[in-house]
């Protein structure tokens, strides 16, 4: 009887499931590790990348069934506990984070490498921001003072590290939230104003950004500035491209790739190895699978079942957006480089992990389109 019982509950998972989701995301993961093992080849540096990442992938994958599980509503009870432990651990990192790179970043794990708070910090502000926006109507302009103090403080702290990246990634999904919640699109407007003022300001001072950071930001509107300097990592990069045209140089013989050109090439411009080994074709066969996951994570935010499952699905598929514009954009030179991870391809745990557990919050918003997977009517 109990048999039955729990393969009836397995087969109503495995029907209400959206396995192209599910399946694009490990298809891109391992499309990444093929490109982290042809980075890593000729970078001593950088050995053992691909067998962690292989790690990285399975756990991911591990996680993804796990939170596809686990009845989505949970996180709305459970928002407010994530954000203070992500909180403590982001501030945590301003003291006695690990630094590399000129950041401070990371926590130190030993042997098992390093853990990136700011990370799993896109998660949580996604659902407590979801949380924030039902818990009130926002007819009035000033209401909206608590959904911008959720994503500001730990944009600020991240921003402190300094990662200007993940701090935009935390207004992006902000921005997204606030276009499907607010009742009057004029408030949001209003926002959208004050988001490019507060911008304009940042950047036309130097007690915001680092000095790199304004540099990146004046090399992608002179690209030709500074060469060796600044604007070195957009020029290699935007050779590698060009070079790969439309079939590629072919696995391992990327010239760009394999006598490393292109800095942090396994990290946040992997999709500079791709394009040059894979060419035109391999870019839009990625290209094809992220629409994938986008067209996936629309559904999902189409079948969410109320407010909450709508605008965290939102969330996350904002977030998973911004990630492919800003990264794929910045290789390419039509974004400012702000070192952000190409999403289930670039090299390290902490974002793989997020992005799997991303899909499998969504994959359970989605299983319950009709009703409860785990048996909730």
């Amino acid at each position: 009887m109990v048999l039955a019982f729990r393969s009836a509950q397995l087969w109503r998972y495995a029907r209400r499931t959206n396995w192209p989701l599910a399946g694009c995301a490990v298809a891109i993961a391992l499309i990444g590790l093929v490109c982290i093992k042809s980075a890593s080849l000729h970078s001593p540096g950088s050995a053992g990348e691909f067998q962690k990442q292989t790690l990285y992938l399975i756990l991911g994958a591990c996680i993804m069934v796990a939170l596809s599980l686990v009845d989505y509503r949970n996180w709305q009870r459970w928002a407010l506990p994530l954000y203070a432990v992500d909180l403590l651990l982001l501030l945590f990192i301003l003291r006695g984070g690990h630094s590399a790179m000129g950041a401070q970043r990371w926590i130190s794990l030993g042997p098992l490498g390093t853990f990136q708070p700011s990370e799993p910090a896109k998660l949580v502000v996604a659902i407590a921001l979801a949380a924030v926006l039902c818990s009130a109507t926002y007819e009035k302009l000033l209401d909206l003072w608590k959904p911008l103090l959720t994503v500001a403080v730990p944009a600020l702290i991240i921003l402190k590290q300094p990662d200007l990246g993940t701090s935009l990634v935390l207004v992006a999904i902000l921005t997204v939230d606030l276009f499907f919640a607010l009742p009057k699109l004029g408030d949001f407007a209003i926002y959208c104003l004050g988001i490019l003022v507060v911008a304009a300001g940042a950047v036309g001072t130097s007690a915001v950004l680092k000095p790199f950071q304004r540099a990146r930001l004046f090399v992608f509107l002179n690209p030709k500035a500074d060469l060796q300097g600044a604007g070195y990592n957009l020029n290699q990069s935007e050779i590698a491209v060009g070079n790969g045209e439309l079939f590629g140089r072919g696995l391992f013989h990327g010239t760009q790739t394999q006598l490393n050109f292109v800095p942090e090439h396994s990290r946040d411009f992997i999709f500079t190895v791709l394009a040059e080994e894979w060419g035109l074709a391999g870019a839009l066969l990625l290209l094809a699978c992220y629409a994938a996951i986008l067209y996936g994570g629309i559904r999902t935010m189409l079948a969410a079942r109320e407010r909450f499952g709508f605008l965290l699905a939102a969330g996350l598929v904002g977030m998973l957006f911004f990630h492919l514009l800003v990264n794929i954009g910045m290789t390419i030179g039509i974004m400012p480089i702000t070192g952000i991870p190409l999403p289930f391809m670039s090299y390290g745990g902490s974002a793989m992990l997020t992005d799997f557990a991303a899909i499998g919050i969504l994959l359970n918003i989605y299983s319950q389109k009709d009703r409860g997977v785990l048996g909730n009517a």
